[in-house]
């Protein structure tokens, strides 16, 4: 287990124990493993009803897939920070509007990855067929016809715009109140606004090695800093009714470790043990996505590993051989320390935000630790 930040206890936010502050007073501790629990009931007894009220038994693979992907894992990431910000704004417990406000943003994020696994041709998602894979089971078509995997990525878009449709039902089911609804609705709308516009400016450079820094940096903002952190962070806390200055904090922490969150996402992405990413590692090369590590490398690399990444990456075919060529210029041209100095410099900065501001000490506690695991490979 990784250790906890100095000045908190021995609890584990990844882990899901609580945080207690060694003295003073102790506030209500934040049990992240019974957060996640609650929002996951919500979410498994959602889809066991849609079950029950499919309006046609043939779309019944739909929501069986949906369940599985759900079921299979997943930090929760985004919902455990919207519980978060809820308790920064200075409230407690885990009333019916919060839960559902996060099992909302959860079932947003799977018609996410539903659809970002159509666009990057990702065969496998937690450990399990994605969805055009296990979807392309249910055409009639011959195995080897190309109309099972248009069939397959068919019913996978499919899928993902009806769990976008059912986040929104989820939400409604937490019975806000009107005050609720008018804070929190307009920032969930920009919350996946910011998420699909990043994904759009991605899919323009993919596939365009390019030494350009900045283009990969604002896709992990939208991508990543904004959607996977500082907007769950800002919805629990407007939700809860927080002031201008903790959305502020929010931001301050929230850019800086989200684009760090990311950036250890793209080493993962290739130097990562699929066993544990439940991806395979080449597929961010076959795609050519564009990432700092490489813009980085491409910019320092001499002209013989400037044409072998231009000839590697990016190329559906690339196989281990061809990856391990790839990892070694990253490693070579300093593009990967780089990165990991990056990683190390988010944390830094996500961390002073939390010095200049007086949150309770258990969200501070957690809030610190997920800098540790960031920045200490367990993102």
């Amino acid at each position: 287990m990784t250790p906890p930040p100095s000045g908190t206890d021995s609890g584990s936010a990844a882990d899901g124990q609580t945080y207690l502050p060694h003295a003073g007073p102790q506030p209500e501790p934040l049990d992240l493993a019974d957060i996640r629990r609650k929002v996951e009931d919500i979410l498994q007894s959602f889809l066991d009803e849609r079950l029950r009220a499919l309006p046609h038994h043939q779309a019944r693979p739909l929501v069986e897939h949906l369940r599985t992907l759900i079921a299979a894992g997943g930090k929760r990431t985004r919902p455990v920070l919207c519980a978060i910000g809820w308790h920064a704004a200075g409230r407690s417990g885990t009333p019916p509007q919060l839960l559902h406000l996060a099992a909302a943003i959860e079932m947003f994020h799977a018609a996410a990855m539903i659809h970002d696994d159509i666009i990057d041709r990702s065969a496998t998602r937690r450990g399990h067929p994605s969805a055009h894979q296990a979807l392309r089971a249910h055409c009639t078509a011959p195995a080897d016809s190309d109309t099972r995997s248009w069939f397959g990525a068919s019913a996978a878009l499919v899928l993902g715009d009806l769990a976008l449709s059912w986040s929104d039902q989820l939400l409604y089911r937490g019975r806000l109140d009107t005050a609720q609804l008018r804070a929190v609705h307009p920032l969930l709308d920009t919350l996946r606004s910011e998420a699909l516009i990043g994904c759009y400016v991605e899919l323009l450079a993919t596939g365009h090695l390019d030494d350009d820094v900045e283009t990969p940096m604002e896709i992990n903002r939208l991508k990543s800093a904004k959607y996977t952190i500082e907007r769950p962070l800002h919805l629990g806390a407007v939700l809860g009714g927080a002031d201008t200055a903790v959305l502020d904090t929010c931001t301050a922490y929230g850019i800086p470790l989200g684009e760090a969150f990311q950036l250890r996402d793209d080493i993962l992405g290739v130097f990562g043990d699929t066993s544990v990413t439940g991806k395979p590692a080449l597929d961010d090369l076959r795609e050519g996505k564009p990432t700092l590590l490489l813009a980085i490398a491409l910019s320092r690399a001499d002209p013989g590993q400037r044409e072998l990444l231009r000839r590697l990456v990016g190329d559906p075919g690339l196989d281990e051989e061809g990856a391990a060529q790839v990892r070694e210029i990253l490693t070579t041209t300093g593009a990967r320390q780089e990165v990991e100095h990056r990683i190390e410099a988010g944390g830094l900065e996500a961390a002073a935000a939390l010095n200049k501001r007086d949150l309770p000490t258990p969200v501070i506690a957690v809030l610190h630790h997920m800098i540790h695991a960031v920045t200490r490979h367990n993102a």
